[in-house]
């Protein structure tokens, strides 16, 4: 009997090793995935190769956007602080000191937006300037007038009266992904134009306390000062935003700008040229978010709405019956998700057109409808 066993040792022994080395070279005829338990998938060479072959230089699209970036270089007449003239002491120094007021200057930049000599910019750039100096790309100087201004996004409109001026093309609004590459034309620290590059990184950013109408393109392309009112643009050259600010903690750029949509831009500056000022639409409510204690005892979702803190006395939603406490549910149909995309919601509708509202009051569902009145000019 042990000679039999040994006799067969041998073919066992290979018969094994040779099974693990078919298990080895062919896993799929056991069921078993290579690699162990996870299935990898790899990208076919052919596409691999494309999605790798973007462009390695973006000076075509700079080239087509920046001969409509302007630098702006703005001054306005300051008076100094005057000596406490209460102080007999400082008095007696100061009578014959000249209380004479200097000139400020600041820099920025702007964008053409049409051949025939309208720019945007931020109203920052230009708020309380004296005098508004416009230069091209090309050389030419001249100065601008001031059409109108909107605090409440930051923007202002000029005009310039020049031939021949370069316009710039927008990017349709829906092309705008996160992670797209974009790149910021402006003046920074008053250097001259100077283009930056980097992605978007985000979208639709807004409670940031910049403005009170907020849906900022955020960015890593460095801003710095002087960026402001100047272009964002996409890999092809056209405009996506208007740089307008930045998040620092030293004043300088941290890869985190901001830039306000060219459609929103486009939308206030056509309203200044129309009508001198955008005129919004307004229910006079403060609203805050709606709280779970609140929604549970009302009977609602948490976040299903938000509560009006308050009513602007004789305002289209006192008129309307609204009072505080109530929840508002939806306007015309959208869900009230955030008091900000309410207001922005109300401010695009036409003054004098109805509104309905689907409002909970102590647990009961009531509709009310309010004529959307004019937006006052509150300053953020």
């Amino acid at each position: 009997m042990k000679e039999h066993l040994r006799s067969l040792g041998w073919p066992i022994t290979w018969g094994l090793l040779l099974s693990l080395l078919v298990i080895e070279a062919f896993p799929q005829w056991l069921g078993i995935a290579p690699g162990g338990n996870v299935e990898i998938q790899m990208l076919p060479e052919p596409e691999r190769v494309a999605n790798t072959s973007g462009p390695v230089s973006y000076s075509s699209a700079v080239r087509r956007a920046a001969p409509a970036v302007a630098s702006i270089f703005t001054s306005k007449e300051v008076t100094p602080p005057q000596p406490d003239q209460q102080n007999p002491t400082l008095r007696d120094y100061t009578d014959n000191l000249p209380g004479a007021a200097r000139r400020q200057s600041s820099l920025g930049s702007a964008v053409i937006l049409s051949s025939d000599g309208y720019l945007l910019t931020n109203n920052h750039v230009i708020a309380d300037a004296d005098e508004i100096l416009v230069a091209l790309q090309d050389g030419r100087e001249t100065i601008a007038r001031l059409i109108g201004t909107d605090p409440e996004t930051d923007l202002a409109v000029l005009k310039i009266d020049l031939p021949n001026l370069p316009a710039v093309t927008i990017s349709p609004a829906e092309d705008q992904r996160t992670g797209d590459v974009v790149m910021a034309i402006g003046n920074p620290f008053g250097l001259g134009q100077t283009v930056t590059m980097g992605i978007i990184s985000a979208t639709g950013r807004n409670q940031l306390g910049l403005n009170t109408y907020e849906d900022f393109i955020q960015t890593d392309a460095a801003i710095n000062q002087g960026n402001s009112g100047g272009a964002l643009i996409d890999a092809h050259g056209n405009l996506i935003g208007i740089n307008t600010a930045i998040f620092s903690q030293s004043g300088g750029s941290q890869g985190i700008g901001f830039a306000i949509p060219a459609r929103l831009a486009t939308e206030v500056m056509q309203a200044i040229i129309a009508n001198g000022r955008v005129i919004r639409g307004w229910l006079g409510v403060e609203v805050q978010p709606l709280t779970p204690e609140q929604a549970a005892e009302a009977g609602l979702e948490f976040g299903q709405g938000i509560v009006i803190s308050g009513l602007y006395r004789e305002g289209p939603a006192w008129q309307a019956g609204l009072k505080p406490g109530d929840v508002i549910l939806s306007i015309d149909g959208q869900p009230a998700i955030n008091g900000r995309s309410a207001m922005n919601q109300v401010a695009r509708a036409k003054p004098g057109e109805s509104v309905s509202m689907r409002v909970s009051r102590k647990g009961a569902i009531k509709s009310f409808r309010a004529e959307v009145g004019v937006r006052p000019s509150f300053k953020p």
